[in-house]
Formats: structure tokens, C-alpha cells, sequence
């Protein structure tokens, strides 16, 4: 019976409430970022999903995945970013081997990052993409803090990779040489 009597009220607080939810600042930026590289697509994916070494990426500057844990779903481990010291939460989404990797970090409350890496073997090599996704009301300010080092993760992955290409196909110096 007492429900009757507050049904009239409560449907006037809705009517009241629901404008101010739109009021609410949705923010949402998206940048996909290309390079394309003369490492193999293997190479490549070996360099992205070994979460322990991130020292070729300018956004992160620690993680705490131990040695040897490659990315997979559901996995949740923590990372020091450059511009922002603190621990951030990243949670792997999906992974496609040697295709796809998409993540998501939660730096501070108001900001969501999503991030998805995605290869792609070419003629001309393989191609790599770095898409970013901020939301939140944050994400205007933390994107001006970021815009400048997400412009240069796809082109580090690949010197990354490059690098370990070469340095698996490069001879080891025999005894002779060293004297």
C-alpha cells in the first residue's frame, strides 16, 4: 500500500535526476598510431607480450610480471608509468597470438585507458598499430600529458624488435676474434 503513495514522488525525482546524468562530462578520445617494421610478425609478438621487459616502451617504465609470463586474458598485474609514478592496474583483455593484444589501465578513478596492439604482416614488412582509448573526465588532461609519448610507442615496439632481430642473427664472437 505504501508503495502507491511514494510511486508519484519517485517518478518526479527520476524526471529531476535523469537531465543532470547527461550533464555529466563524457570525454572519449581515440588515436591509432602505424609503423611499419623489417622484423618478423614472430619477433614482433615476442617483444609485445613479454609483460617482465617493457624497457623499450616510453610510457612505462616498470612492471611487476616476473620473468618469463607472457599476456593472456583475464591476467592482472601492475606497471610504473613514466609521467605519473605510481602502480597502474593493467588488465589484459584479449589476446589473438601474433595478431592481438588489447588491454585496459585504470591509472587514477575518473580515467580509463584501452589500448590494443594489433600486427599485420605486409609485403613491405610487417605493420604495426598502437590505438589508444582514454574515457573519463580526466582523459582531456591526461591526454595532454600522453599525446606526445603515444605518438612514439609503435615505433619503439619496432626499433625493439629490431633490435632483438639483429641481435639473434648477428654471429656470436668465437675465442679467436675476442684476441
Amino acid at each position: 500500500m505504501n508503495e502507491f503513495r511514494f510511486r508519484p514522488v519517485l517518478a518526479r525525482v527520476c524526471q529531476w535526476v535523469a537531465p543532470l546524468r547527461s550533464l555529466r562530462p563524457q570525454h572519449q578520445l581515440n588515436r591509432t598510431y602505424e609503423a611499419l617494421s623489417t622484423a618478423s610478425v614472430e619477433t614482433l609478438w615476442q617483444t609485445l607480450v613479454n609483460l617482465a621487459d617493457m624497457s623499450w616502451h616510453p610510457l612505462i617504465t616498470s612492471t611487476n610480471a616476473p620473468r618469463g609470463l607472457v599476456a593472456k586474458p583475464g591476467l592482472i598485474y601492475r606497471v610504473i608509468l613514466r609521467w605519473l609514478p605510481i602502480p597502474v592496474n593493467i588488465f589484459v583483455e584479449r589476446v589473438s597470438p601474433q595478431e592481438l593484444l588489447s588491454i585496459r589501465l585504470f591509472p587514477v578513478p575518473g580515467l580509463e585507458e584501452r589500448v590494443i596492439y594489433r600486427l599485420e604482416s605486409t609485403v613491405c614488412g610487417t605493420q604495426i598499430s598502437y590505438s589508444i582509448t582514454l574515457r573519463g573526465w580526466l582523459s582531456p588532461l591526461a591526454w595532454s600529458v600522453l599525446k606526445p609519448h603515444a605518438a612514439q610507442v609503435a615505433a619503439a615496439i619496432a626499433a625493439a624488435a629490431e633490435q632483438a632481430a639483429q641481435k639473434a642473427l648477428s654471429p656470436t664472437r668465437s675465442n679467436s676474434e675476442a684476441w
